[in-house]
């Protein structure tokens, strides 16, 4: 199985595993590029949100830098009033970012689905 077929198995089954599963993609943080992703919602542009959150992992590595905070980042969460986002290191330049509708889905089966198909997967 190629790597693109291994990350579209892994986005596909975490939209399954997800009530309220509206996108996702795992993405580059050097290039803030998508390298795979799914959506449910015609009008969410997941190339910007890819960008856009890799700027912030960005910004969040220089905080814990100035900070001198020791280990690594596992994950970021966005609360808005409808949606949950999901921000969740693969490695040191790759992420996963899920979002979900906040009326279907908790953090805690939001978090739960995306660790288990990291495992499942062997993505990290």
């Amino acid at each position: 199985m190629s790597q693109q077929e291994q990350l579209n198995n892994f986005l596909n089954n975490i939209a399954e595993d997800l009530n309220g599963f509206i996108g996702a993609s795992v993405v580059d943080l050097d290039t803030g590029m998508s390298l795979a992703s799914i959506s449910r919602s015609h009008d969410f542009d997941l190339d910007i949100a890819a960008a856009y959150n890799g700027e912030m992992v960005k910004a969040k590595f220089k905080t814990m830098n100035a900070l001198g905070l020791e280990g690594g980042l596992e994950d970021m969460l966005l609360t808005l009033q409808n949606q949950l986002h999901l921000i969740r290191m693969l490695d040191n330049n790759i992420f996963v970012y899920v979002a979900v509708s906040s009326e279907h889905c908790n953090l805690a089966l939001l978090r739960a689905a995306v660790k288990a198909n990291v495992r499942k997967h062997q993505l990290a």
